[in-house]
């Protein structure tokens, strides 16, 4: 009998029990953040109506929230290291929470703009904080399989956000608008899952009961055993941002990413109000419609997934999603709020497949020792595109009236991006003679 087979059968009971213990916590945690991040897309007329918040002032807000998350992200990844994940991601839950049903007492622009920006502020470091927490729980064959779960979290949560949202805003009493209540309701969840995450996160393997003594042991001989190949194999080395984006071709990768992301948050913030044109639509009904182009994302993700798998050009995929995306946007400036829907229905196709098309692309470029610093600079860049869109949105809507062309000008860059992604280099890995693989870089 091998003497490794009953370590190996621990490993991977051990790793089992881990995903079944925190991912559903995790998924449920996700779903919250992404609706109180982007909750206040629902609330643009009824904000305008109550407080006389425009549409510029709108867009700001709603755009500012990224400026305070890029700023502390940081910082906050360091304070995660120093206090553990188990304790920052609840003091990153309870601080968001409360700052989100704070948003129910705005009562002017500026404090619509402080709170979003303390939203972000507050937010800062969850996905990472997340991705850290696998790193000492589970290892690198499982942590792959962890964090793609986590991932899909975001697009059943773009699917749920609208009907949720939507009903909440049908409540009212004690003086309060149905705004307000949905501010309250889906702050509080937050606050509430931050004892969850308190009672049910472990700060060490040792700490996990529901790990047997075996398993506890194979588990933490397969992270430490990791952790020390990875600090060997880097030498301790640390790359600044600065030295990084010397190198054009992760300049390219910020760029895509970022038009992608400028695109995907457009929709995300202004599509309840393309909804609203319609007419005679409940707030109900509008969240309904809204879960309707990321119902048909989910989809199209999977199908360019399984294309892009057979048929191996990376970049001619990522293309082919963005034009699609672009079309999608042209289309939906026709005067017809049906036909703008449907639009955006096809455009959203486009956009959140190139989400998912994209990130092979860097990382098979990327040396490994280098590979997390430049996919953290890349999404905190593609991350300001969700300032940039909002705030442009609103811009154009208090001015003309419409946001034909904020649609215009993100079909353009859809189609710029998608003539830049045939420019980036995708490289392979060079397989060495122990069977390991390291990517090596242009610098």
């Amino acid at each position: 009998m091998n003497p490794a087979a009953p370590a190996a059968d621990a490993l991977e009971s051990a790793s089992s029990k881990v995903k079944r213990h925190v991912l559903p916590l995790f998924l449920i945690m996700f779903i919250a953040n992404y609706i109180d991040r982007v909750n206040v897309g629902f609330v643009n007329s009824h904000m305008q109506a109550d407080l006389g918040i425009g549409a510029a002032a709108y867009g700001l807000g709603s755009g500012l929230f990224f400026i305070g998350y890029a700023l502390f992200e940081v910082p906050s990844n360091v304070l995660m290291q120093k206090y553990g994940a188990r304790a920052w991601l609840t003091r990153i839950m309870g601080t968001w929470g409360i700052v989100a049903a704070a948003m129910a007492f705005v009562w002017n622009d500026t404090s619509f703009y402080v709170l979003r920006f303390l939203l972000g502020i507050a937010e800062a470091g969850f996905f990472p904080g997340v991705v850290y927490y696998f790193t000492q729980w589970l290892p690198q064959k499982e942590r792959g399989k962890a964090v793609a779960i986590f991932l899909g979290g975001s697009a059943f949560a773009s699917v749920l956000s609208g009907p949720i949202t939507g009903s909440l805003l049908s409540i009212t009493g004690l003086g309060l608008k149905g705004w307000q209540w949905m501010f309250l309701i889906e702050g509080a969840f937050s606050v509430l899952l931050c004892g969850a995450s308190w009672m049910l996160l472990k700060s060490r393997i040792s700490d996990a009961h529901w790990l047997s003594a075996d398993e506890q042991r194979a588990l933490q001989k397969a992270i430490t055993t990791e952790q020390a190949e990875r600090e060997a194999a880097s030498g301790g080395a640390h790359v600044s941002a600065l030295k990084l984006l010397k190198d054009p071709q992760i300049v390219l990768f910020c760029f895509l990413y970022f038009a992608i992301q400028l695109t995907i948050y457009a929709a995300t913030f202004w599509l309840p109000t393309i909804i609203r044109k319609m007419g005679g639509l409940s707030d109900f009904q509008v969240g309904l419609f809204n879960a309707v182009p990321w119902l048909i994302a989910m989809v199209a993700m999977y199908c360019f997934a399984l294309l892009s798998a057979r048929w191996r050009f990376q970049q001619a995929w990522l293309a082919t999603a963005l034009v699609i995306a672009a079309c999608g946007l042209f289309a939906s400036t026709t005067g017809n709020a049906v036909l703008s829907f449907v639009a955006i229905c096809f455009s959203a196709i486009g956009f959140k497949a190139a989400a998912s098309l994209f990130w092979p692309i860097p990382q098979g470029y990327l040396d490994a020792r280098v590979a997390a610093g430049v996919i953290a600079l890349i999404n905190s860049v593609g991350n300001l595109g969700g300032f940039f869109a909002p705030a442009t949105f609103g811009y154009l809507q208090q001015h003309t009236g419409s946001v034909s062309g904020g649609l215009y000008a993100l079909g353009v860059a859809s189609l710029i991006a998608a003539a830049a992604g045939f420019l980036t280099r995708h490289r392979r890995q060079d397989h060495t003679h122990g069977g390991q693989t390291a990517h090596r870089s242009a610098h």
